[in-house]
């Protein structure tokens, strides 16, 4: 795929959808709920939007974090040592992969978990062209433990595995509806951006993505959708490039 190619319209299934691979960047705490750090029940909710992106003939993959078993940055400013802690998180998001892959699995979809820290007994190691490949394929490709290196997030690590990957654009699927111009949990006035250039995110400080992500997004030009993960068509309505949250790019 090559420079432009968002801007093509791409025709898969008899649908027209915008993008033609994507990566879907999941908090960790999207799949907990009801005291439980892994809601087998959600996940299997999510599980299903996903279904439904690929069904149209759109590539997938997955980066998610682990936010909802263990925070390596929170561990360490407790008192942990950072590298241990940020192990530790990595792990945490291999879990939260084993365990979508599961609900993926058992509701029809081919997947591969791909782990940057080597566990060959549960997951394939990352591989830039397996990656690729497998989406190819048709199967949906969960990426884990970061980029199996300390003091990076899981928002950094997507922005590098989908610029690796060649994908059209990052879905960062949240429980807020896009980035406002003040907290609209604490304000009623707050307004919702449909649209931002990088240099405005990263000035404004936006807090649903980190600095260092979006200043990777800027340099690799790598757009990034932030919207609802509810209701389940939002992520039809990103693919097919209709208006929903907030895009970041260039423009």
């Amino acid at each position: 795929m090559k420079k432009g190619k968002n801007k093509k319209i791409y025709r898969t299934n008899s649908t027209p959808v915008k993008y033609k691979r994507v990566l879907i960047k999941l908090g960790g705490e999207s799949l907990a709920g009801e005291g439980l750090n892994i809601n087998p029940k959600l996940v299997d909710e999510i599980a299903s939007y996903i279904i439904e992106i690929s069904k149209e003939g759109v590539e997938v993959a997955i980066t998610v974090g682990g936010g909802n078993i263990f925070r390596g940055e929170s561990a360490s400013k407790k008192g942990m040592e950072r590298v241990t802690a940020d192990n530790i998180g990595m792990l945490a998001t291999v879990m939260n992969g084993l365990a979508l892959q599961d609900s993926l699995e058992r509701l029809g979809s081919e997947t591969r978990v791909l782990s940057a820290i080597e566990m060959k007994e549960i997951a394939e190691p990352y591989i830039r062209r397996r990656a690729i490949r497998h989406l190819e394929k048709g199967r949906v490709v969960i990426f884990c433990a970061g980029t199996g290196s300390p003091y990076f997030t899981t928002d950094t690590s997507a922005v590098i595995k989908a610029k690796e990957i060649d994908a059209d654009i990052i879905m960062k699927a949240t429980k807020v509806d896009g980035v406002y111009d003040k907290d609209p949990m604490t304000y009623s006035d707050a307004k919702m951006f449909d649209k931002l250039n990088y240099l405005e995110a990263i000035n404004r400080g936006i807090k649903v993505i980190d600095t260092t992500a979006l200043s990777y997004c800027m340099e690799y030009d790598m757009p990034i959708a932030i919207f609802n993960l509810n209701p389940k068509e939002n992520m039809l309505k990103v693919i097919k490039g209709n208006r929903i949250g907030t895009v970041i790019d260039k423009e």
